[in-house]
């Protein structure tokens, strides 16, 4: 089966990085979204507008984006094990693991919203903002650079 996977590993590569792509879009888009709802009166049609956005960009993006990410990078792997001898590649994983949190966490504010729950400020998700691209520029730091 590993013959198989190096022998495509180029194909898995190009299509992990596409998934990646996709989910790190929805990641970079829906905390911005928040900061836009937590302005939205609750019931208005703008509210109703963005819970639907919200729960579309989650379901038919980001959660198969994710989901596909981790298939092709387990994939890579799979076909290339010395990778995990590189201390770079540990990093990575930790980090991926802490995106895949925040991608759970995001979810669940979503369904606070969807409640009419929220009780957090826009300043909080103008933050939060921020997280994803913090940990996707040290991510592909360490994919590209292999700085250890």
């Amino acid at each position: 089966m590993s013959q198989i996977l190096l022998e495509n590993y180029l194909w898995i590569k190009s299509l992990h990085l596409i998934a990646v792509m996709s989910w790190m879009a929805g990641m970079l888009y829906l905390p911005r979204l928040y900061v836009y709802h937590v302005r939205a009166t609750k019931g208005s049609e703008l509210s109703e507008t963005l819970k639907e956005m919200e729960r579309k960009l989650l379901r038919f993006i980001m959660n198969p984006a994710m989901i596909i990410t981790w298939i092709f990078g387990l994939m890579m792997i799979w076909a290339n094990p010395t990778l995990m001898q590189q201390g770079w590649m540990h990093g990575k994983l930790l980090l991926v693991i802490l995106m895949s949190v925040l991608h759970m966490v995001f979810s669940k504010w979503r369904k606070n919203f969807a409640a009419d729950e929220n009780t957090k400020s826009e300043k909080f998700y103008r933050w939060w903002n921020e997280a994803p691209t913090l940990l996707m520029v040290i991510i592909v730091i360490l994919a590209v650079a292999e700085p250890f």
